[in-house]
């Protein structure tokens, strides 16, 4: 049996769409009429004043999407974020993914570390809003700014990839989980082989559930998308064999991950194989891929590029195009975000802990300075105040218009 493509797995004409494609007026009474465009055209939306338009990629699924990206792309790498700001952050710089990463969730969620201590609902929920917040921040750049010169920017929506974890409970709850996963407009989603609760693939004392258990999970998964008629949902198998403590087989390290990982494939079911690394080692990479493609010589992997690894002391640290040379094909920083915010956050506080309101002008004299490219500089524009004032008015909403925005001089306020 040969692994299941990641290519499309439905023909373009039956490909699932979020919404119809409006191509030459935004009159919600020919939204029916018109067939979904090519996406690299610019179309026009109901959600959109007359005269601004947007990517047709808008109004082709996610999950399609991100298999066309898998097909044509070397790798296709997505940042590690939480909420729907970093999300947006990641659309912004032209990344054609995002990562929903559990961990990251845990401590933005929660406080607290990734040992299953969220529930699906929870996380299902913010991977919802975080869906929604880009395809809202896509609106918001198709317009720009036109009473500050802010010219409209058209940049395509990043499928979302979202952490299943273990499925938080045997098939069942795997189903619900995917329902509302698919239900959301993510993409694609990883499910480990950990027995429950599970915890990061970097800390120790992982066991592992049987085979057969994590295939009926893989199927479930499968079979709750193509139910929906999402078809094209990217499923992702992880294995977590090569560091666990406790397996039902006598196999360990290499040799149970690679097994583990052979027969995952034989069901067919995985579109991308990702075995969790404990360190940043080069050669246990190559070796697993090498391995698995004794058997499967046109498998594809995901790949987690770590926040747990000290990359800047590795001499020769791996590559994301390396990577892409031996099948990777979905490449992730898991926590990305959580350490840029860490940082970031960190440094501002420091300064204001010591010089009180002057390091917080010393962060917006960064944010301003000439040549530097921080959307989040005018938390108005960000969160799209200039597209709600240009749509409420066209839908005549309460004290919303140019009319309604106070003059006040653009060089001492945002």
């Amino acid at each position: 049996m040969t692994i299941s493509p990641a290519g499309p797995r439905l023909s373009s004409a039956g490909a699932p769409t979020t919404a119809n494609a409006i191509t030459g007026t935004n009159s919600q009474t020919l939204m029916s009429k018109v067939a979904v465009p090519k996406t690299n055209q610019l179309v026009a939306s109901p959600l959109l004043p007359d005269g601004f338009k947007l990517p047709a990629s808008r109004f082709v699924h996610p999950s399609t999407r991100m298999r066309g990206l898998l097909d044509t792309e070397p790798f296709l790498f997505g940042p590690g974020v939480y909420d729907p700001m970093g999300a947006q952050l990641v659309m912004y710089y032209g990344f054609k993914a995002v990562y929903f990463s559990g961990y990251s969730f845990a401590i933005g969620h929660l406080g607290t570390t990734d040992m299953d201590l969220y529930s699906n609902v929870e996380i299902a929920d913010a991977a919802r809003r975080t869906v929604s917040g880009l395809r809202k921040f896509q609106l918001t750049l198709a317009v720009g700014d036109p009473e500050k010169g802010v010219q409209p920017r058209h940049l395509d929506i990043p499928p979302v990839i979202v952490d299943m974890d273990g499925g938080y409970g045997n098939i069942f709850n795997v189903q619900r989980t995917t329902e509302l996963y698919v239900t959301a407009g993510v993409a694609a989603a990883h499910i480990e082989d950990q027995v429950l609760p599970k915890r990061c693939g970097h800390i120790g004392g992982k066991a592992l559930i049987p085979v057969n258990e994590m295939l009926g999970k893989l199927r479930m998964a499968r079979a709750v998308a193509d139910d929906l008629g999402n078809r094209d949902f990217v499923i992702i198998a992880r294995t977590d064999g090569l560091s666990a403590v406790d397996a039902p087989e006598p196999l360990r390290h290499m040799e149970l991950a690679v097994d583990r990982g052979l027969r995952y494939l034989d069901s067919g079911i995985p579109d991308l194989l990702w075995c969790e690394f404990p360190t940043s080692d080069r050669r246990a990479v190559e070796t697993f891929s090498e391995q698995i493609k004794k058997r499967f010589p046109d498998a594809r992997f995901a790949f987690n590029w770590s926040s747990s690894f000290k990359w800047f002391k590795e001499p020769n640290p791996m590559t994301f195009a390396e990577l892409g040379e031996m099948g990777v094909k979905f490449i992730f920083i898991t926590l990305g975000a959580q350490h840029a915010e860490g940082y970031g956050l960190s440094v501002l506080l420091q300064a204001m802990s010591k010089d009180q309101q002057d390091g917080y002008i010393e962060l917006q004299r960064r944010e301003f300075e000439s040549g530097q490219d921080f959307p989040t500089k005018s938390h108005h524009f960000f969160s799209g105040v200039p597209y709600h004032h240009l749509v409420g008015k066209a839908y005549d909403a309460a004290r919303l218009g140019q009319e309604f925005v106070e003059a006040l001089p653009e060089d001492r306020v945002v």
